[in-house]
């Protein structure tokens, strides 16, 4: 099963609202989830998104592909800056 971080929208009518969520890549849009990671609004000034961190990561740790524009947010916040820091240096051996 391929899972991939994506936007599912749950705004009205012209106030989109987003939630972002880890879903089998073969689920529909806004389809049923795995989990839901975090939001965002982009109708807001400063563009405001909120993030499980520690949830994230571990789904970036075990595969999931982040969409374009979760990806983007995800660089914004600095998730996918620790993310690929944590790849490079080594694990300490137990």
């Amino acid at each position: 099963m391929a899972v991939h971080l994506r936007l599912s929208r749950i705004g009205r009518h012209k106030r989109p609202f987003y939630r972002v969520v880890a879903i089998d890549s073969r689920k529909r849009r806004d389809g049923r989830c795995l989990e839901v990671v975090g939001t965002y609004d982009p109708l807001k000034e400063s563009v405001n998104t909120t993030f499980k961190e520690d949830r994230v990561l571990e789904w970036l740790r075990h595969g999931a592909q982040p969409s374009v524009t979760v990806r983007t947010l995800l660089k914004r916040s600095g998730i996918l800056k620790t993310f690929e820091d944590a790849k490079k240096t080594p694990a300490p051996a137990s």
